[in-house]
């Protein structure tokens, strides 16, 4: 399912990263990897902030869409 179903505060695992290879690179670069859990901060709008590691990072809706959980 893709990562805005989540609830906030939710610990969730990542199973896919979609898109083109660009988008997916760029989510790479970030820290949004298959395998890596990650934590649902908040959601508004199907845009949201997660947690990765020690850093914060919000993603628009279209990306958070291509994150498979």
């Amino acid at each position: 399912m893709p990562l805005p179903v989540a609830d906030p505060g939710e610990e969730v695992i990542i199973r896919k990263v979609g898109g083109k290879p660009e988008v997916r690179q760029h989510l790479e670069n970030l820290g949004i990897v298959p395998g890596d859990i990650v934590t649902l901060i908040s959601i508004n709008d199907g845009n949201v902030i997660l947690k990765v590691k020690e850093s914060r990072i919000a993603l628009n809706k279209d990306m958070a869409m291509k994150i498979m959980i």
